[in-house]
């Protein structure tokens, strides 16, 4: 029993943290976010939510400068100040901030938005349940080990979560009669837009794959459903 004790010790702070983190979360959107107010893309997110046979798509703008997209634990969708900014401003369209809509919306239909908060709020646990046992192994460097293999688990699973999210949203925009093309445009932007700023990120939006990859996996899936 005394040797399981600091797995189990790593897995009740990590159901602790989980909880406190959907709790602060959801508190920190519903104080600093707002229905999104813009008759253009809700001629767009209306397309959408014809093609997904629901009454209507409900967006909220988040109250930071930063450019990015959040699917929420409990299913809600946001876009970034910032990104509703840069709208407005010229520098993305109305099509290619639909695509981001789109993507965050796959991350809600396959689950990973819910996976997320558990995955993230449990990182600290797994880093310090592993911390635990290597050290006895490798007294000094185990700490390091840990945190460097948690790292390296966490960054594959949120590549992973975001090539489904945007294969989702390619189908999704085709449906919808909006097309693939804003999604690859945006991308091919998308690293100059959100460098330009230099805005904090806040700490649960996730790191994403080179925009390179994104769009070259968004072409295959072209061209395998069109059988070329």
């Amino acid at each position: 029993m005394l040797k399981l004790t600091p797995i189990l010790l790593a897995l009740a702070y990590g159901l602790i943290l989980w909880r406190f983190s959907a709790w602060r979360t959801a508190r920190q959107l519903d104080a600093q976010s707002s229905p999104l107010d813009d008759p253009a893309m809700e001629k767009l997110t209306a397309r959408m939510a014809r093609a997904l046979d629901l009454p209507r798509l409900r967006v909220h703008i988040f109250e930071t400068p930063a450019i990015n997209g959040l699917a929420a634990p409990d299913g809600r969708i946001f876009i970034t100040r910032g990104f509703h900014t840069a709208l407005k401003q010229g520098a993305v369209t109305e099509q290619e901030l639909a695509s981001v809509i789109a993507h965050e919306l796959g991350h809600v239909a396959l689950g990973h938005s819910r996976r997320r908060m558990i995955d993230f709020s449990g990182q600290n646990a797994l880093r310090v349940g592993l911390a635990m046992v290597l050290n006895r192994i490798l007294p000094g460097i185990g700490a390091a080990i840990a945190s460097g293999l948690t790292s390296m688990l966490m960054a594959r699973l949120s590549r992973a979560d975001e090539f489904e999210a945007d294969a989702y949203a390619s189908a999704l925009l085709t449906k919808s009669g909006i097309g693939t093309a804003p999604q690859k445009s945006l991308f091919a932007k998308l690293d100059k837009l959100t460098g330009a700023g230099g805005a904090k990120t806040p700490a649960w939006f996730l790191s994403h794959p080179p925009a390179a990859k994104r769009i070259a996996a968004i072409e295959a899936n072209e061209k395998k459903w069109s059988g070329a």
